[in-house]
């Protein structure tokens, strides 16, 4: 299978990297590029790609109501938002419109390659290194809310503990170590969550674990 990229970005010379990057290996192909949102919502709509590659600071409209277009739009490809910095206002926002992951811009070749084989494969990427950090700077100085706790009620014991261990971070592999399972029933652990609390992927899990007070922000 080819993986259909499409590089929004306003600046030439960082669509023109990544697209050396990524057109490296033989099962990723970039089908169209774009410079600021307007354009993207129009390549998206013609190329029908399987990832976007999303910056989020772009004159006219921006990366973020730009992907809350797409994924709410007809041709609903996954997203991985773009940043400069680790810790960004934008990218939280950019992640409640729905996109699947963040990067940022020089981050390793490799990483690049796998986090759009990641998302492609139905998988978000949460880099524990930066995305918790983030998540917890822009959601810790707000308590956790009784409607938000609430939510986990309907969770089992086991559920409850593998969703504070995703908040905090781990892989599928590390949560299974951490509770004496395998790897299939941490999965499948995580599927009932995600189906049970209505949510679509591992991000908007980490997202609500921190509202819900699961994990104690670090600073």
């Amino acid at each position: 299978m080819t993986v259909r990229v499409v590089l929004v970005d306003d600046q030439t010379l960082v669509r023109t990297g990544f697209r050396l990057v990524l057109e490296e290996t033989a099962d990723i192909e970039v089908v169209g590029e774009a410079a600021d949102g307007v354009q993207a919502l129009d390549v998206v709509d013609r190329t029908r790609p399987d990832v976007v590659l999303m910056d989020v600071r772009m004159p006219g409209l921006d990366g973020i109501e730009a992907t809350r277009r797409i994924r709410s739009g007809p041709h609903p490809a996954r997203v991985i938002i773009l940043t400069t910095f680790d810790l960004d206002e934008y990218v939280l926002a950019g992640l409640r419109a729905g996109a699947s992951g963040f990067l940022l811009k020089d981050a390793l070749a490799a990483d690049l390659i796998s986090a759009v084989r990641v998302v492609v494969a139905g998988e978000s990427v949460v880099a524990p290194s930066v995305t918790r950090r983030l998540i917890a700077h822009y959601l810790g100085s707000a308590p956790a809310t009784p409607a938000a706790a609430g939510r986990l009620s309907v969770l089992t014991g086991r559920e409850r503990e593998v969703l504070t261990l995703v908040t905090r971070g781990l892989s599928n592999a590390e949560i299974a170590a951490a509770l004496c399972l395998s790897e299939s029933t941490v999965k499948t652990h995580l599927g009932r969550i995600l189906a049970k609390l209505d949510l679509r992927d591992r991000v908007q899990a980490v997202i609500l674990g921190y509202e819900c007070g699961l994990v104690e922000p670090t600073r």
